[in-house]
């Protein structure tokens, strides 16, 4: 009994251990480490717990195993639950609201997303899984009379895409981001004389291992972030939360996480859950204002 359980305590010390250097590294665009890396701010519970279990037992081999795991898990997932006040407190210049909404292959209550773009006085509403039916279902329900300029690309199944604005949009069109997968919208938006490109995301789904490859291609596909040029602004169903490596990369090339920046990092945002664990911030369904960016005139 007693090797047992050696043997156990050094299976989770190496569990966890490799679970952080999945994560700290950014190991994890493969099958099923993708899925798995996504239930990372549980991972963090979960080292605790053995931390306690180890200083309780007196296993100071595993317990220092744990404890550095564990510290290297919480440093990449508290800061997401921290409001970053020097990104709020030094934005100025004009505003713009936008809202994202997976419509669930055009499941979503047409009605519920126009009041709620009502509600939340969205300026741009970008949404994926736009089907023909939901499209004919918002304008009955006076989509076209909040938000009245649009480009979209609705189709059958899960591919279709759409942006409705307040404001006139420009140079819209649609892509394909994998190989018989999502469309992505994208059109430009001038706000005081600021233009701003704004695209409706939507990266294929890793959910099994033959789908795991156009998964990374698409969130590869994604266009990096302008710093030193016009402003740009991706949001939409990412499949991804920022516990992914590949998301990463993206938001390093010079965006800012909406949800991080105002402390709401660990809301759940994907079902079958209901939005209720922490699974990151990305993975959108449903509809979600994110912050009112403020930018500067000058990129």
């Amino acid at each position: 009994m007693r090797k047992a359980g050696i043997a156990a305590g050094w299976i989770f010390a190496g569990a966890v251990a490799v679970w952080a250097v999945l994560r700290l590294f950014g190991l994890d665009a493969w099958y099923p480490a993708v899925q798995v890396i996504a239930f990372t701010p549980y991972a963090v519970l979960v080292a605790a717990l053995g931390v306690s279990l180890f200083g309780w037992r007196r296993r100071w081999a595993e317990l220092a195993v744990t404890a550095v795991s564990a510290v290297v898990l919480a440093a990449c997932v508290i800061p997401r639950a921290v409001t970053d006040g020097d990104a709020l407190a030094g934005a100025t210049g004009p505003e713009l609201r936008v809202a994202s909404a997976n419509l669930l292959i055009g499941g979503a209550d047409a009605a519920e997303i126009v009041r709620r773009v009502r509600t939340e006085q969205a300026d741009v509403l970008a949404v994926q899984e736009m089907t023909p039916e939901w499209l004919a279902a918002a304008d009955a329900a006076g989509l076209g009379d909040v938000l009245p300029q649009r480009f979209v690309a609705p189709a059958s199944l899960a591919e279709g895409s759409a942006l409705f604005s307040r404001r006139p949009l420009s140079d819209g069109g649609s892509k394909l981001m994998a190989f018989g997968w999502f469309q992505q919208v994208h059109a430009v938006i001038t706000v005081d004389g600021v233009p701003l490109t704004l695209e409706s995301a939507h990266p294929a789904s890793p959910y099994n291992a033959s789908v795991t490859p156009a998964w990374r291609t698409s969130l590869r596909k994604e266009p990096d972030a302008t710093p030193t040029g016009p402003l740009r602004v991706l949001m939409g169903d990412f499949n991804s939360t920022l516990d992914h490596g590949l998301l990463r990369d993206l938001v390093s090339s010079g965006y800012r996480d909406a949800a991080s920046v105002v402390g709401q990092g660990l809301v759940g945002t994907w079902g079958p859950y209901n939005g209720d664990p922490p699974l990151g911030s990305s993975a959108g369904s449903g509809i979600s204002v994110v912050f009112r960016p403020r930018f500067d005139p000058e990129p």
